[in-house]
């Protein structure tokens, strides 16, 4: 699996995914191409999925919020006969290399927590209509729905058979929703993810695996019914018609990805990826109306959709390079100003959607098993979301002092409202209360200094920078770091940035994306599953997998 994966792409371009608009109710259907798999050698079958389909699952749900805001209801449904969706194609991952395998893990993962957190963040609520079996990561796609209904007959069922049929686990989340969302009892839960064929009925009501099953002849009456009842109520203010998303203004070059807002400069020799985020030339709008008519060309959003896209190609497509570098151009008044405008109208619906869509974008870096760091020079303008990419960093390095024969205005950070509470992280806190976790003081000091632009010595002071370094010192200290850093194990720096981000308290997220991914990553690696004789290889041939029994 070599080729360049893009994640850009439209309903035109859809092979898997389907969607009808009946006013605040959309019904989303999926309907697999099962010839029209991301790479060769599978097909999709059964409406199983592979990358590509979750593509297209992601951008459907992002233009949901954009373009549809008039819609209050997403009925998530198969476009089969007789089966759901059989979960992640098999072959695909018996067939993938182990990197692949964890980052499509870790894109799923973020495509189901942006539709079950729909209804919090958007009013958009997503409900799963299930007949037909609904396997594995069939499943999964359900349990991130807010509420699930299955027809009561012999062909349709919810299960987790991973365990017993691959020797894997339900890597997007499947375990923790049982658990933590759903909140099935314990030994229900054993049960339930250790037989192959699931649970069927009143029985999946019972162990809270499903809300409400119907009748075979009564489903469809049913689920249309449940959709109205839950699209009633006032409609999002201003929200009749939405914004449309156009195709990113993006160039690919073996060294460089250059978009509007955003470029990434690719040193393959040291490892490392720069990206730098260019601040907004104008000023911003003066109001609601005119950033709405401005659309996806208002800077905010511009560059989010930039450095989202950026992010994911760096992930899939760049795997040696381990370093990631941010850097940021231009006046922080300015960012701090297009910031405002939202967060003065975070009541109107599309100020709304592009603030948290930056919290989307930011926990996406959070997660990113690469190392990052922040590098603050003159002429830069971390502020409001910007500043967030300096607590995301694992270490962050500021100018301190004019420089000789540098005429950029002095770096400064600017903090804002904004980074009190807008974009917290997935265990629910700022970057700014994880970082300070045993002195809170620190936040309450550094929101003090609201809207102040802060010179290094002040920052430093502050907490919100790791090092400042003068003229003298700056390009050897960021050198040696950067050398230091391409020179240890990427599997040991993968394991300990991914313990010291997430400080603070555990949630169902931090759950996801630390404990059961981690275990997911180490049992992909196992003989037991992927080996000659493993259950993954061994899948669909009649012959169950050879597994060493020594526990470890």
């Amino acid at each position: 699996m070599t080729k360049r994966i893009d994640f850009q792409t439209d309903p035109s371009q859809y092979r898997h995914w389907r969607v009808e608009y009946d006013g605040p109710i959309a019904n989303l259907f999926m309907d697999v191409d099962e010839n029209a798999g991301l790479f060769e050698g599978y097909q999709l079958k059964l409406n199983s999925y592979d990358l590509g389909v979750d593509i297209e699952l992601a951008d459907v749900v992002q233009r949901m919020r954009f373009e549809h805001p008039e819609v209050k209801v997403v009925v998530m449904q198969s476009g089969k006969d007789k089966v759901f969706c059989a979960g992640a194609n098999i072959r695909m991952l018996g067939g993938a290399a182990h990197s692949h395998k964890v980052n499509f893990c870790k894109f799923t993962n973020e495509t189901r927590n942006t539709y079950e957190k729909a209804l919090t963040d958007s009013d958009q609520n997503y409900i799963c209509a299930i007949k037909g079996a609904c396997a594995g990561g069939g499943y999964e796609l359900a349990l991130a729905c807010n509420h699930l209904m299955l027809t009561d007959d012999s062909a349709s069922s919810v299960s987790l058979p991973e365990v017993p049929l691959l020797a894997v686990l339900p890597g997007t989340g499947g375990l923790t929703r049982v658990t933590d969302k759903r909140k099935v009892r314990r030994d229900r839960a054993d049960v339930f993810c250790s037989v192959e064929e699931g649970v069927k009925g009143k029985r999946a009501v019972e162990w809270g695996l499903v809300d409400e099953v119907f009748a075979n002849s009564k489903f469809d009456e049913g689920v249309k019914m449940r959709a109205a009842e839950l699209a009633a109520g006032p409609s999002k203010a201003g929200a009749a018609t939405g914004i449309a998303l156009p195709p990113l203004q993006r160039e690919i070059s073996e060294t460089a990805l250059t978009y509007s807002t955003v470029s990434v400069a690719l040193d393959r020799a040291a490892h490392r990826a720069t990206i730098t985020i260019n601040g907004p030339t104008d000023d911003a709008p003066t109001d609601m109306g005119a950033f709405t008519t401005l659309g996806a060309q208002a800077w905010l959003l511009r560059c989010a959709r930039e450095l989202d896209d950026a992010i994911l190609h760096l992930r899939f497509n760049e795997l040696k390079l381990g370093l990631i570098a941010f850097q940021t151009v231009g006046d922080p008044v300015r960012v701090a100003a297009h910031e405002a405008l939202l967060l003065n109208n975070c009541d109107h619906w599309l100020a709304n959607e592009v603030l948290q869509y930056w919290k989307r974008v930011l926990k996406r870096v959070d997660v990113t098993s690469r190392s990052l760091v922040a590098i603050v020079e003159h002429g830069s303008c971390f502020a409001g979301p910007l500043a967030e990419l300096l607590w995301s960093a694992d270490r962050s390095y500021m100018m301190l002092e004019e420089f000789d024969d540098d005429d950029r205005s002095e770096a400064t950070i600017m903090l804002t409202s904004g980074n009190f509470g807008t974009y917290p992280m997935s265990n629910d806190l700022t970057r700014l209360q994880t970082r300070f976790l045993g002195s809170p003081d620190d936040v309450d000091a550094c929101k003090a200094q609201l809207a102040a632009p802060l010179l290094a010595q002040d920052a430093e002071a502050l907490g919100l920078v790791t090092y400042a370094y003068d003229d003298i010192d700056w390009e050897d200290e960021v050198r040696l770091f950067m050398e230091e850093r391409a020179s240890f194990s990427p599997d040991a720096m993968t394991g300990m940035e991914a313990n010291l981000r997430f400080a603070g308290p555990e949630t169902m997220e931090t759950r996801i994306f630390g404990r059961l991914t981690a275990w997911q990553n180490w049992i992909f690696q196992r003989p037991n599953a992927v080996g000659e004789e493993g259950a993954l290889q061994r899948y669909g041939t009649g012959v169950r997998g050879t597994y060493d029994m020594k526990r470890v």
